[in-house]
């Protein structure tokens, strides 16, 4: 196991949040160091950490002398340079299924719901805290719609997104239910999608990179 990666992370960003899975689901071993996304004007704005991300997000990845940054990206390298477990099918056509169900969350609906874009409608806006809850449901309910339909018609689905393991798309998948329950979305229209985040919670990888148990979590 490595013990050479440092994982900058904020307890409830969902994009940390499913490296931390992948990183966990590899069995690697990492060290966290928190990057608080609103206190004092944000963490991110630091100068130390614009240095190593310049588009002032999490997560950033350090692997000894490489710097990696937007977590899709660093996925793929983990996946790349530890191949076991694998997160993608062998097969071409299962990978570009899995990668299109994850892409529905990580290009469609987390950017639109991210903190900078919630940040910017309060202030060019005025939207409150029950508008950007509207907001929110809004377009998390519009991708898992989608989301639900390609898992429940597809004879590939099994316990996991595809098959009956974990893999890209399921670590992709739990961060944003949990954001849907953060902003109190129903997902009583989503029985496939509770269904595979609740086998997804009974696996350690998953339970471990849960925003409640990281180091930066408010106690």
């Amino acid at each position: 196991m490595s013990s050479d990666l440092v994982l900058y992370s904020y307890w409830r960003s969902s994009a940390a949040f499913r490296v931390r899975i992948a990183l966990n689901l590899k069995g690697l071993r990492y060290e966290t160091r928190a990057v608080h996304l609103v206190r004092d004007g944000g963490g991110q704005h630091a100068p130390d950490y614009v240095a190593l991300n310049p588009q002032e997000l999490v997560p950033t990845l350090v692997d000894s002398d490489k710097v990696m940054t937007q977590s899709m990206a660093i996925v793929e390298y983990l996946d790349e340079t530890h191949s076991h477990p694998p997160l993608l099918p062998t097969d071409a056509a299962g990978r570009a299924r899995v990668r299109a169900l994850a892409q529905i969350v990580g290009c469609d609906i987390h950017p639109i719901g991210n903190l900078r874009v919630l940040q910017r409608i309060g202030a060019q806006f005025s939207a409150d805290d029950e508008q950007k809850g509207i907001w929110m449901r809004h377009w998390i309910a519009m991708g898992f719609q989608a989301m639900e339909t390609m898992l429940a018609n597809s004879r590939d689905t099994g316990r996991y997104c595809h098959g009956d393991t974990p893999g890209l798309a399921d670590l992709c998948l739990v961060p944003q239910v949990y954001n849907a329950r953060r902003w109190k979305m129903s997902l009583d229209e989503y029985p496939t999608i509770v269904r595979i985040d609740a086998a997804c919670a009974e696996l350690d990888a998953f339970h471990a990179a849960m925003p409640e148990q990281q180091p930066d979590a408010p106690k």
